[in-house]
């Protein structure tokens, strides 16, 4: 057995898992809104209420970790950890209280876990893809190219990515660029939570997610070509998620019809569009959305409406995956559980 923990600015997520022809079976699994950056913004520190929070949460982590007896374990920390004071001292008191030892790794291994553990959804025709990852405390973008690998190889291209730019062969994902914006649905929205018009609100997160991706060099080039089908767009978090949700209409969520699906640009701002008219109550009351999810909402959106507007394609891969998956797939190639490769569409 394998298992994964990320531990993000909002939430604490584990999944324990086999591999499973080309890809992984899962055993078990924990997810739980911990919101540990919680007044991070402002402060600078870890609050006290949001470290017992998560301390409660990486317990029944290391319950299920012992219950399962499992040896193949990669437990991991981002934003808030690399940005609070306090960061290092709460990773001591967690594997002093937990016994979970986390490791608080890089924004481009990050960013290199969210872009392999949506591998398998890679098209074959894609040449340029663009994989995006909107977390609590931050945003990752990763520009690939994979015009020079076999349309065949291209997952298992993916799964072997370093985000170091090692020796390129002729089967190798080629990093164009990558940019990692300390601005995720958390950090975003308490930048801007004393605006208290909500289409204010709105277009000052998405103008000001916009600056800080002006040094990406996609950003500033061409790079998409003239036939739309070998550009692809991949989004990995809770927003892209959520807004894939309520274009289907979902009143409780379904990772098995959300995961995959193909979301139209117009589906996106259809529903966009329909957030912002319900306003903060209405969204509140949203059964589909939840009172967590509604207060975050509007600031992932923001970016997600950005990335969509600067680079325009008529629908993207919704991927209900990331970091968790992401460790799962590369510990499990690493190990030789993919002799045939990953399984890819």
């Amino acid at each position: 057995m394998y298992a994964a923990l990320d531990l993000g600015t909002n939430s604490c997520r584990m999944l324990i898992a086999t591999p499973d022809a080309g890809r992984f079976r899962v055993v078990d699994a924990f997810a739980k809104s911990v919101r540990l950056g919680s007044g991070l913004e402002r402060t600078g520190h870890l609050s006290r209420g949001a470290i017992g929070r998560t301390l409660a949460a990486l317990d029944v982590c290391a319950s299920k970790l012992a219950r399962y007896q499992v040896e193949n374990v990669r437990l991991v920390a981002t934003e808030a950890c690399r940005r609070a004071r306090n960061g290092s001292h709460f990773l001591a008191v967690a594997a002093r209280e937990t016994g979970l030892a986390l490791e608080v790794i890089r924004p481009e291994e990050e960013a290199r876990l969210a872009v392999i553990s949506c591998a398998p959804l890679v098209s074959s025709k894609a040449e340029q893809v663009l994989v995006f990852d909107i977390g609590g405390g931050s945003t990752e973008l990763v520009w690939l190219d994979l015009s020079s690998v076999d349309p065949s190889r291209r997952a298992q291209a993916i799964v072997n990515l370093e985000m170091s730019g090692g020796e390129q062969g002729p089967d190798t994902a080629r990093i164009v660029d990558f940019i990692s914006v300390p601005l995720g649905v958390a950090t975003l929205h308490e930048r801007y939570a004393d605006v208290s018009d909500d289409s204010a609100r709105f277009a000052l997160m998405s103008w000001y997610f916009e600056e800080r991706i002006s040094g990406f060099k996609p950003y500033l080039e061409h790079l998409t070509g003239d036939n739309p089908e070998t550009f692809q767009m991949i989004g990995t978090s809770g927003t892209v998620t959520t807004v894939g949700a309520a274009h289907l209409g979902l009143r409780r969520y379904d990772r098995r019809k959300v995961d995959g699906m193909r979301l139209s640009a117009q589906a996106i701002e259809e529903v966009i569009a329909r957030f912002l008219r319900l306003g903060p109550d209405g969204r509140r009351s949203d059964i589909g959305l939840g009172r967590d999810r509604s207060e975050l909402i509007m600031s992932g959106a923001a970016i997600l409406q950005t990335l969509l507007r600067i680079w325009p394609t008529e629908s993207m891969r919704v991927a209900d995956r990331g970091l968790r998956e992401g460790m799962l797939f590369a510990m499990m190639n690493a190990r030789g559980a993919f002799c045939d490769g990953i399984w890819a569409e």
